[in-house]
């Protein structure tokens, strides 16, 4: 006789049912503090996710070699290469606001106006902010002459407009373009020079504060007339520019003292001296000249004689010898050290 089997009281949803509802729900106590999240892994970065590649030489056997196999035989940069690359990385310091820089002469003929010109187009050049040469020599200054070849309109004319301008669009009519640089070209009507007054240099480098990061002021030869008062009321370092002569030199130290004298011996510390060596004699001690103004300022450069420059007319940067861009580039990577320490104003 087959035994009976007695009815199982579990019904089918109490024996399959949680196989549905996938795992117990478990509740955590009161006292139990909630687990924080974990951390979010960091982004990958370029320079950890591809293999080190020595730099592509830029000049020399070095070059020659890399080029005649194709790159399988990179010899690496040269010493000139890494210090280029190196004063490229201090041009590119990174800079919150408007710097003002002031390049000054007691001496003409010392190459001031060269140098206001090399200084800008290798700043605009070499970064991506926006960089305006501003010429604020009372005599009919040649600064527009040497960068575009346009001085049709002058800061007089934004002078006059000064309360119309309120957009960079407004602002880029009365600049002419060298490269990536803006040029704002002097009065040339010698009668009007002296027009261009100390608030008048302010209300023009204020605004042009606005709409530019770095404003080079070619301040003309002289430290008394009334926009080098205004220059220097805004500047928030100065290139001071002589030569390796007995007056060149003479000069640029007597325009530290006087800086001195005058209240601004913090420039005067911070300054740049340039030696433009168009001029030069065996019979000076260039080194002697050079040990002087290192004591005294933050740095020394020397542009050497260039055939392009001498001539007077329109530069061409494709032009110049490489020594000459090289120190144009050591003076920039100087005045650039400033952007990050700079004083307000």
């Amino acid at each position: 006789m087959a035994r009976r089997t007695e009815p199982d009281p579990t019904t089918w949803w109490e024996r399959y049912g949680h196989r549905l509802e996938g795992p117990p729900v478990t509740t955590r106590p009161a006292d139990q503090p909630e687990q924080p999240p974990p951390p979010a892994a960091p982004d990958l970065r370029e320079d950890e996710v591809l293999r080190p590649r020595a730099d592509r030489p830029r000049s020399g056997w070095r070059r020659l070699l890399h080029d005649l196999t194709g790159g399988r035989v990179n010899p690496g940069p040269s010493d000139a290469d890494e210090r280029r690359a190196e004063l490229l990385e201090r041009v590119r310091t990174p800079l919150h606001g408007a710097h003002r820089v002031a390049v000054m002469s007691v001496k003409g003929g010392v190459g001031k106006t060269t140098v206001a010109a090399g200084l800008g187009m290798t700043l605009s050049e070499h970064r991506g902010d926006r960089a305006v040469v501003l010429d604020a020599n009372p005599d009919a200054g040649t600064l527009a002459d040497r960068l575009t070849g346009d001085a049709r309109v002058t800061v007089r004319e934004l002078l006059d407009d000064l309360e119309q301008v309120a957009t960079w669009t407004d602002v880029s009519r009365y600049t002419s373009l060298a490269g990536r640089l803006q040029v704002l070209a002097s009065e040339q009507d010698p009668a009007s020079g002296d027009a261009f007054r100390r608030d008048e240099y302010e209300r023009v480098c204020d605004l042009l504060g606005r709409y530019f990061n770095i404003i080079v002021t070619d301040s003309g030869t002289g430290l008394v007339h009334s926009a080098m008062e205004g220059t220097l009321a805004r500047a928030d370092s100065v290139v001071v520019v002589g030569a390796p002569t007995v007056d060149g030199a003479g000069r640029a130290s007597k325009t530290l003292d006087w800086l001195v004298a005058h209240g601004h011996a913090g420039l005067a510390r911070d300054a740049v001296v340039v030696l433009s060596c168009d001029r030069h004699s065996r019979e000076i001690d260039a080194g002697r000249i050079l040990e002087h103004f290192r004591t005294r300022v933050r740095g020394v450069v020397e542009i050497p004689h260039d055939p392009h420059l001498a001539t007077g007319g329109r530069i061409d940067p494709a032009r110049l010898q490489p020594a000459t861009t090289d120190a144009f580039l050591e003076l920039a990577a100087l005045v650039a050290d400033a952007f990050d320490v700079r004083r307000g104003g």
